[in-house]
């Protein structure tokens, strides 16, 4: 019975301190954006949008019971679709290219890694 007693306070320290089952660890709508538009800006060439602005853009998508859509529109058309895990971070990258019907994945990426990126 002893072991019991033990064992069960440190299971439950244990789960906590991992992060789990706190909700306030999630990841919000605003940190969906934040982390994706940080990406965008660091990966992809922004030249094409000094003159005109409104050429490329970051913008939210459809929202899931799990993940958030957020979307990276190219001056050329193409956009990339980043789905962001509400619960990890993990995000799956899609590039589609609607003119040409294609669409490929291109990766993944830890959403968490770029909200923890400081502004240069």
């Amino acid at each position: 019975m002893k072991p019991l007693i033990v064992i069960f306070p440190l299971s439950l320290i244990l789960f906590f301190s991992c992060g789990l089952g706190h909700p306030d660890k999630r990841v919000t709508a605003e940190n969906a954006y934040e982390g994706v538009n940080k990406y965008c800006h660091d990966v992809y060439d922004w030249s094409a949008a000094k003159e005109i602005p409104s050429i490329m853009y970051v913008e939210m998508g459809a929202e899931s019971d799990s993940a958030y859509e957020v979307v990276f529109r190219s001056y050329t058309g193409a956009t990339v679709h980043f789905y962001v895990d509400k619960a990890t971070g993990k995000t799956r990258i899609v590039e589609k290219v609607p003119l040409l019907n294609i669409e490929n994945e291109a990766g993944t990426i830890d959403l968490l890694e770029y909200l923890e990126k400081k502004e240069n």
